[in-house]
């Protein structure tokens, strides 16, 4: 468990800004006919006819949100990408383009940043966008890497999250807590490799927890499958910072309350048993975790029939009046006030 440094070492300074760019995005194709102008001019030129445009962007900092003592280069560049298209999947839009600025110690040679690139081209490939500009910069203090999603979406598709309403169902897919226990395993293992460097790290049967951290996916799927059942959610986010924060944002912004269930809350098995390894609670991992990137959303109470038993869905609560609170409801029936104890960018720290 090592920096993972490419055995080859091309200082970065032998291409220079403009030859760097050049070099790294000559293999990423137009793929999306809204993108008119992409890499090689002053600005891209996209062209977006009726629909309407979004546009996220995301910041990725060494030190803060991943570490190359565990973080493959082309990981973190898949990843990068990964995690700002599912803030356009989350307005229920298509993405289509991305913009990639990376600021680059000298510490990191030209194979390096290859590698960081073929990740952002593997995203493009699987996500079909195209790849249609950015920038490049020194860092004195590490590498650095933004990323910008461009997506469209006709305008009564677009969905945003204010817009749900007492007695709609509260709906997540896939399940949650295993991006973070991916990181605390990965956390654990460097601590042990610290101590003693011949060490290897003994990871084998949490593929899938180390997959949830280190190459997330976004829900495209999910996208399609609620248009294929003719449901437009009411409001929805993406679980980024973990599912209690995410649900507090979607009420202050529509104002209702919630009732959310903890025995509804969506875990893996592997979650469990890691759960019970670190002597952590599964509710707590999953409403405070984060990195997950599932789709949560609201539909109305008569779309019920559209999702029961969906094996990519979950009802997981409903929401309520304002006045009545936003409020976990345990496996023994208490109800309890639901806090957000996220990630917090500012203090640089998991809660």
């Amino acid at each position: 468990m090592e920096e993972n440094q490419s055995e080859q070492f091309t200082p970065l300074s032998k291409l220079g800004e403009f030859g760097l760019i050049e070099h790294l995005t000559k293999r990423f194709p137009l793929r999306n006919g809204s993108s008119i102008k992409g890499i090689g001019d002053d600005a891209a030129v996209l062209e977006m006819l009726d629909k309407h445009t979004v546009v996220s962007t995301d910041m990725l900092v060494e030190g803060v949100h991943f570490d190359f003592t565990y973080v493959p280069p082309q990981h973190l560049g898949y990843k990068a990408v990964v995690v700002n298209l599912s803030d356009i999947y989350a307005m229920n839009a298509k993405p289509t383009q991305i913009l990639v600025s990376i600021a680059i110690s000298n510490r990191f040679g030209i194979e390096f940043v290859e590698q960081i690139y073929d990740g952002i081209r593997l995203a493009c490939d699987v996500y079909d966008v195209d790849l249609v500009g950015g920038d490049t910069s020194t860092s004195y203090s590490g590498l650095t890497i933004s990323i910008t999603a461009i997506g469209e979406a006709a305008e009564d598709e677009l969905v945003y999250r204010n817009g749900s309403k007492a007695t709609d169902l509260l709906v997540v897919s896939g399940d949650l807590g295993g991006a973070y226990l991916g990181l605390q395993l990965l956390e654990r293992e460097k601590s042990v490799f610290e101590v003693d460097k011949n060490m290897q790290p003994d990871l084998s049967g949490n593929e899938y927890v180390l997959e949830r951290q280190l190459k997330p996916e976004a829900r495209k799927d999910i996208h399609e499958l609620l248009k294929g059942l003719d449901l437009k959610p009411t409001s929805m986010i993406d679980i980024s910072d973990g599912l209690s924060s995410e649900v507090i944002h979607l009420c202050k912004q529509s104002k209702t309350g919630v009732q959310l269930y903890e025995e509804k809350i969506p875990i893996d098995n592997n979650v469990y048993s890691l759960c019970e390894e670190f002597q952590l609670t599964t509710t707590t991992v999953a409403l405070n975790g984060g990195e997950d990137y599932e789709l949560l959303f609201t539909v109305d109470l008569s779309d019920h029939d559209k999702i029961k038993g969906n094996p990519n869905l979950s009802i997981i609560g409903h929401m309520t009046a304002e006045s009545e609170g936003m409020n976990l409801v345990t496996k023994d029936l208490k109800s309890i006030p639901l806090s957000a104890q996220g990630w917090d960018a500012m203090m640089d720290k998991k809660a």
